[in-house]
């Protein structure tokens, strides 16, 4: 791979993941180790990511999976290639790849074809951090409805499959409206900064093609005891690779 662009080689799950990231723009971090970890594991699963970066929640959850098969789909060609050389890296080069694609299109090759489908979609309006390099496209940028991402991943998990998706908490309205009338099962779990402090983000997953029934709202993960303090036990375990319960 050519690295023409500034590229870092960042560690997740205490140091178990190596990571190539470019150096400016958008840098996953924490949502996506939390996605990674929330995901349901099984023995022999297919696994789609939508937009998948530069790989860091794909990797985790190979890590965390070792007899599954993953797929990401990003739309940026050096991001592609970066996740592939991170595959290498670290040992998943047989069993994770990606694919150059852009999740506004749903090809019918794709349909039906995984177990399970996760993302973190990019919420950052324009011009709300640094600009990528001229030509590249800015996968951090929210400039794909949230909708589309629900379809995507709707299309290419068989049905009965689980889609599971990170978010901003603001957005929960919008993503409850379009996973309601695609999806049953619906699960929510809010991630607090610290005790006692509003939800930043939403774990939200669901089954497609299941009748809708009441959505299921988990009491949540909180990061810190105290805002500025030590990890919770609880999160400590997700982010150095343990699984996160929902219940």
């Amino acid at each position: 791979m050519s690295e023409s662009r500034n590229i870092t080689h960042d560690g997740f799950l205490a140091g178990a993941v190596r990571v190539r990231q470019p150096g400016e723009g958008y840098r996953a971090g924490m949502d996506a180790v939390l996605l990674a970890a929330s995901i349901e594991a099984r023995h022999g699963l297919t696994l789609a990511e939508a937009g998948c970066g530069a790989g860091v929640a794909l990797l985790c959850a190979a890590a965390r999976m070792p007899e599954a098969q993953l797929t990401g789909f990003e739309r940026d060609l050096q991001l592609v290639a970066m996740v592939e050389a991170s595959a290498s890296d670290n040992g998943f080069g047989g069993r994770v790849r990606a694919r150059a694609h852009d999740i506004a299109e749903r090809p019918r090759d794709m349909e039906n074809a995984f177990d399970q489908a996760f993302c973190n979609p990019p919420f950052f309006e324009p011009g709300a951090i640094r600009a990528p390099a001229p030509g590249k496209t800015g996968s951090f940028m929210a400039d794909a409805p949230l909708k589309d991402w629900v379809l995507f991943l709707c299309h290419v998990v068989r049905p009965g499959g689980r889609i599971t998706m990170i978010h901003r908490a603001a957005a929960l309205a919008d993503l409850l409206e379009a996973l309601n009338s695609r999806t049953g099962e619906i699960e929510v779990m809010p991630v607090r900064p610290a005790a006692g402090a509003a939800a930043k983000r939403v774990l939200v997953r669901a089954r497609k093609g299941l009748r809708r029934g009441d959505v299921r709202l988990y009491e949540g993960l909180t990061l810190h005891s105290v805002a500025g303090g030590a990890l919770t036990e609880r999160a400590s375990a997700a982010l150095s690779g343990g699984p996160l319960d929902w219940a």
